[in-house]
């Protein structure tokens, strides 16, 4: 298992520095914060009025999930979960839920236990396996380095979250920089639907978020926040397509 503890003066970002959820707001759009691998938009959609349940596979005569039209997803309530990356070599990586938005104080105290935070409620977004955006963010240079090869996965990457007795798997489409730097940047990390803020949640998505602090320091960028995260973040970005 890749996630091994390890010391290091960098928080996730820069030196030195359970209730249901409430649907995230609407925000103007980023233009130019997509980045890396821009694969087409996600095709698999998620019903939102079927709930979790047994997946399409299962029904006599269906297609298989990821070749299902509609991929059945959950209640959207904020959940414990573990993040396992077969790729990265992570498995079972705690997710602790909180009430709040990407790398907050909160955020920051639980990715510095070791595991990995999502946010939820205005500012952050769904549980496991919900139609909308559900923001997972992990330490890439400090605490036990969750992410420190989040940026190497790639689209086409499986991603599989046990959640509430079910597995939900979705499947990387792109890749997209967040700056801490832009309120519009930040708002597009948290929409509904990720990078594309306005827009209303019709699939179950995932957002996986780490610092960009390698490369930020090699652009000769060292800015940081109050929590030490560098300007930049690396966003994956992928759907459901199997419970």
């Amino acid at each position: 298992m890749a996630v091994m503890v390890a010391s290091a003066a960098w928080a996730c970002s820069a030196p030195a520095a359970d209730s249901s959820p409430v649907a995230p707001a609407t925000r103007s759009a980023d233009p130019g914060a997509e980045a890396g691998a821009a694969a087409s938009e996600p095709s698999a959609a998620a019903s939102p009025g079927t709930g979790a349940g047994t997946p399409p596979s299962s029904q006599p005569g269906a297609p298989s999930p990821e070749s299902s039209p509609a991929v059945l997803a959950s209640d959207g309530k904020p959940r414990k979960a573990k993040l396992t990356i077969p790729t990265l070599d992570i498995e079972d990586l705690p997710v602790q839920p909180h009430r709040g938005s990407p790398d907050d104080a909160g955020g920051t105290r639980i990715q510095d236990r070791g595991i990995a935070a999502s946010p939820f409620g205005p500012d952050g977004g769904v549980g496991p396996g919900g139609v909308g955006n559900h923001i997972i963010t992990a330490h890439r240079l400090s605490s036990a380095r969750a992410f420190l090869d989040l940026p190497k996965l790639r689209v086409g990457a499986r991603v599989h979250l046990d959640a509430g007795g079910q597995r939900y798997t979705y499947r990387i489409v792109k890749t997209r920089i967040t700056s801490f730097r832009s309120q519009k940047s930040l708002a597009a990390q948290s929409a509904p639907v990720p990078g594309r803020p306005g827009l209303p949640a019709t699939k179950a998505m995932i957002t996986l978020s780490t610092c960009r602090t390698p490369e930020d320091r090699a652009e000769g960028n060292y800015w940081s926040d109050e929590f030490g995260n560098p300007e930049n973040r690396i966003d994956k970005i992928g759907e459901l397509v199997a419970i």
